[in-house]
């Protein structure tokens, strides 16, 4: 599917995060303006998770589901093509023009 830009969509200033299956990790705090996401701090690094891609047992967890968190920077009025759409996150994995992809959350996206 084929969606334009309605803002701009900035990307945190934190490295990407790839957790895969079995992966030990421990749990943060659950998002507020994502609820379906909780922080976690891996081996590999720190970023936000689809709780349901986790077993969780406290302040611990083991990946259930891989999950990578890179975000694509967009701006206003670019065009990407939807790969994936998470609709109980709210976020579609997306590609761009330049072949890059990421994650840009539904807000600000409308069908092209």
């Amino acid at each position: 599917m084929r969606c334009v830009l309605t803002a701009d969509h900035e990307i945190p200033d934190r490295a990407p995060l790839v957790i895969l299956p079995g992966d030990a990790v421990q749990i943060g705090d659950r998002d507020t303006e994502w609820p379906a996401f909780v922080f976690v701090t891996a081996a590999q690094g720190t970023g936000w998770v689809p709780a349901r891609h986790l077993d969780i047992d406290g302040s611990v967890g083991t990946v259930r589901l891989g999950y990578d968190t890179t975000e694509l920077p967009a701006r206003l009025g670019e065009d990407v093509d939807v790969l994936v759409d998470d609709s109980e996150s709210g976020w579609s994995w997306c590609r761009n023009a330049d072949g890059r992809e990421g994650w840009i959350p539904h807000r600000v996206l409308a069908v092209a």
